[in-house]
């Protein structure tokens, strides 16, 4: 399915958005500057959402080729203390003599801001910086043809627990929801957040057996199985499942077998694939 760690991107009325920033995000990079060129050069703006700063999910960073070029802009978000700790993180992955470019030697312009949950981004046509906006003091944005990004707060992931995310336009959603452990009867708040989207992304790396071996158990590690993931789903009534976060352990065919068990559960559940490319209608 794939050997990069995460990286989704999504587009929507010419906005650009990138989940994560895994190893994955090294050949979007690369994609990027292609289309760029094939563009007439026109800047890559893009909004980038970190569900949480641990190396997999950042380790791409040094390696996006966008983060070279003085054109480029990025609105880059994350959890609480996201600014200082993806900076931290990203600075000491890129020190000499391990690295021959500091962090600071990026010549793209980087805003990085912490998103609390409360907020939600706003992405207006012809406008690539997103508003911010507190949807409890301020309310939904009465504006036509926009993109709406919302936050839940997931605390089933070791240490501050991760983002999840919404990416809803012109009636459909999409809900990114990985590094995240089900609960017993289903994680109640993401099937709230999920409900009716038409798509969700959701973590699935141990298989039933791995995850309450009694040898080395994974229960606390901060990932799903296919059925946590498939009771979200059935019970959000989304439209159309897909497993992610692969366990690196697992080859192609032990992944197929996972799909095709979970397709008896919950007929419209996928593999996420490395380069698999979805449109919603």
């Amino acid at each position: 399915m794939g050997g990069n760690t995460p990286c989704v991107e999504i587009e929507a009325n010419g906005h650009l958005i990138i989940l994560d920033g895994g190893t994955g995000l090294i050949h979007l990079g690369n994609d990027l500057v292609r289309r760029q060129r094939e563009n007439g050069g026109k800047p890559i703006h893009a909004v980038i959402l970190f569900s949480h700063t641990h190396h997999d999910h950042t380790q791409g960073v040094p390696y996006f080729t966008p983060a070279y070029i003085p054109t480029s802009t990025f609105y880059i978000f994350g959890p609480r203390m996201f600014h200082e700790q993806v900076n931290e993180a990203l600075r000491r992955s890129m020190l000499p003599p391990n690295f021959p470019i500091e962090l600071d030697d990026l010549r793209s312009m980087r805003i990085v801001r912490d998103l609390h949950e409360a907020e939600s981004l706003w992405l207006l046509p012809e406008q690539p910086e997103p508003m911010i906006r507190n949807i409890y003091r301020e309310g939904p944005l009465d504006v036509d043809d926009v993109v709406r990004i919302d936050v839940l707060k997931s605390y089933g992931h070791p240490q501050e627990g991760v983002y999840i995310y919404k990416i809803s336009y012109r009636g459909h959603s999409i809900v990114y929801a990985t590094d995240t452990e089900g609960y017993i009867g289903g994680d109640r708040r993401l099937i709230q957040f999920s409900r009716g989207a038409d798509v969700l992304i959701h973590d699935a790396q141990y298989t039933q057996a791995e995850y309450l071996d009694p040898v080395v158990s994974k229960q606390g590690w901060g990932h799903s199985t296919p059925e946590m993931a498939i009771e979200v789903a059935q019970a959000a009534q989304v439209k159309r499942l897909y497993l992610f976060h692969h366990d690196p352990s697992h080859d192609d065919e032990t992944l197929f077998e996972i799909e095709a068990e979970a397709q008896k559960l919950f007929p419209n559940t996928y593999l996420a694939r490395e380069g698999l490319d979805i449109t919603i209608l």
